[in-house]
């Protein structure tokens, strides 16, 4: 089932929650979309679902308009994030319920219901709570008979609402990639809104980087992280190192040190701002007539296999960070208070003036 969304805009008395949004998904698709609180994801997810109308623009599955079509009619599975569990029925009963309260024209028989439920229960891979309550699970548990739930009624459409985002960091992570596996096996399309970029980055086959009502990026995972469309997707997706300086001829100078950027080389500019991702800065005891921004070590953080440096400049420009592997950071004998000279390789760069992108 494809979903075509056209010229989208939401408001809530005075407060633009959705301005002129476009955008298509195909079959089969896992979409995530991400952004911060407040920039329109969750409105745009409610709409699709029919739990919200739009002020102007056009909802479509498939081809067929469902712009004011009511939200039982659309055949979309919905999983909200603190998964809406009926606590006073089992497992079971959470995941039948919504083949039990269809028409009776279209309502499957019990036979079929309890194998429907026990395929569903081994799909999630908790056939063997059955018959517990929800407050007998696990948060982790809990999510996937909600997702469960959700699939019984074979929905065209499956949509996640920061289906994670009440769990903790490690069941979150488990859970993220046990959804990318199911995805793969049910095919159905689906679409999360999440504020992690590392989840969206993990498990969507496309992201959607929305900003203020507005979409500012749609890409694959390797796209929106590798070649971010605006300013706002690369700080908004992973951590990133932001330097002022100028073009001339073709190169970037940041202080005293040039770097080759690949521009036009007729290009000048003195307001360019370069964006470096901390494992893109490079870290030298001396040097060697090659040039660097001199820094001093104000920090050092080994996080897993690697240790993130910060670092303050010393032509007083602010504060960057590095990441290096623990073996690298041995290799350079470096500590806190010590001097060293760091090189930004493969910056982002844009004009300040007309948002220009090399």
């Amino acid at each position: 089932m494809s979903i075509s969304i056209r010229n989208i805009s939401k408001n809530f008395g005075h407060f633009a929650a959705l301005n002129d949004v476009s955008l298509d998904i195909p079959t089969g698709e896992l979409t995530a979309l991400l952004g911060p609180s407040g920039c329109g994801k969750t409105t745009l997810l409610r709409i699709i679902a029919g739990m919200e109308v739009p002020d102007t623009g056009s909802i479509h599955f498939h081809g067929e308009d469902t712009t004011r079509t009511h939200a039982r009619e659309r055949q979309v599975g919905f999983v909200f994030q603190h998964y809406a569990l009926f606590r006073h029925m089992t497992v079971f009963e959470n995941v039948a319920f919504g083949l039990r309260v269809r028409p009776r024209s279209t309502r499957p028989s019990e036979t079929q219901i309890q194998e429907k439920v026990h395929q569903l229960l081994k799909l999630v891979q908790l056939d063997w709570l059955a018959n517990r309550y929800p407050s007998q699970l696990s948060g982790g548990q809990r999510q996937r008979i909600a997702l469960a739930r959700a699939l019984a009624v074979e929905p065209k459409v499956l949509l996640l609402d920061e289906p994670f985002g009440a769990l903790d960091a490690r069941v979150r992570k488990e859970l993220r990639r046990w959804l990318r596996r199911l995805h793969d096996e049910i095919h159905v399309t689906s679409v999360f809104v999440t504020h992690d970029q590392e989840e969206a980055l993990e498990v969507a086959d496309r992201i959607v980087v929305l900003n203020q009502g507005r979409i500012e990026q749609v890409g694959t995972p390797e796209e929106v992280y590798d070649r971010p469309a605006t300013k706002f997707v690369y700080q908004f997706l992973g951590d990133v190192s932001l330097f002022h300086g100028r073009v001339h001829n073709g190169r970037g100078s940041i202080s005293d040190f040039e770097i080759d950027i690949g521009a036009d080389r007729n290009l000048i500019a003195d307001n360019a701002q370069f964006f470096v991702r901390p494992h893109e800065i490079e870290l030298v005891r001396d040097h060697n007539g090659k040039g660097g921004i001199e820094v001093r070590i104000r920090d050092v953080r080994r996080v897993g296999g690697n240790v993130r440096v910060e670092l303050d400049r010393l032509d007083g420009q602010g504060a960057i960070e590095s990441e290096l592997t623990r073996e690298r950071y041995a290799e350079l004998g470096l500590d806190k208070g010590q001097i060293a000279f760091a090189r930004p390789r493969n910056p982002r760069v844009f004009l300040d003036t007309h948002d220009y992108q090399i």
